[in-house]
């Protein structure tokens, strides 16, 4: 995992493994968003099974899918609402980062 720190509260990555979850749990972090749709690519482990071992874990999820058209404005709004709901520090992952730290950004404009 390459993780990169945006702020105290958030943090983004490419895509996370069933195994890399307890790393993350370890490193502190108690929610995770994913912004990657399902079957983007082949062999990319599905969000059901992510949530699942995250959820037992102990770490809450959300499912925030931005598609290859990029950031629209459904996908802002339940990136806000994932991040007034979740607690924090917060994991976001999708191929390689940039959506989740797009996402990130346009969400802030909504919430002050």
């Amino acid at each position: 995992m390459d993780i990169r720190q945006i702020n105290d509260e958030y943090a983004v990555t490419g895509q996370i493994t069933v195994e890399d979850l307890e790393q993350v749990k370890a490193m502190g972090f108690k929610s995770i968003v994913c912004n990657r749709p399902d079957e983007e690519d082949p062999g990319q482990p599905s969000f059901a099974d992510i949530a699942a071992k995250a959820q037992e874990l102990g770490l809450e999820v959300k499912h925030v899918p931005v598609g290859r058209m990029g950031v629209d404005a459904e996908a802002v709004n339940g990136m806000v609402d994932a991040l007034d709901e979740l607690p924090r520090p917060m994991l976001a992952y999708c191929r390689s980062g940039a959506r989740s730290t797009a996402i990130y950004e346009k969400s802030q404009h909504l919430r002050g």
